[in-house]
């Protein structure tokens, strides 16, 4: 049975999860990106302070005395986080993109495609305080 406090967290973990879905879906890669691009452009510090579960993560790995766990949720966070700033810096920025790329960005995504962190993050929530 799994202990309350870690219950908590994972639920925790979810809700969070689910509040950064809300704020980037869209129907395009494209259309994340653009939305995740109007907090990047106030400033970077606000684009990091809307992905809470990223913070949230760095507190699993020092609770758990840097379970591998742990460090594979912040690494895949961090991973996640990293990739999104190349793609806003690439496409907006830079304005340097291949005919693929566009059109892979403009692909319509599956409606479930941005809740995938729902299946990955929890159970690497569970496997840091258990692992």
């Amino acid at each position: 049975m799994i202990e309350d406090t870690l219950l908590n967290y994972i639920l925790l973990y979810i809700a969070l999860e689910i509040y950064e879905v809300q704020w980037q879906k869209a129907t395009t890669l494209l259309g994340m990106l653009a939305r995740m691009y109007e907090k990047y452009q106030k400033n970077v510090f606000v684009f990091l302070l809307m992905h809470p579960t990223f913070s949230f993560s760095l507190m699993f790995l020092m609770i758990s005395n840097y379970n591998e766990y742990a460090m594979m949720l912040v690494g895949v966070k961090a991973m996640d986080i990293a990739v999104k700033m190349i793609l806003i810096k690439k496409v907006f920025i830079d304005k340097d993109l291949s005919e693929e790329m566009t059109l892979s960005l403009l692909a319509p995504l599956n409606k479930y495609m941005p809740y995938i962190g729902l299946l990955v993050y929890p159970p690497l929530v569970y496997l840091a305080f258990n692992g």
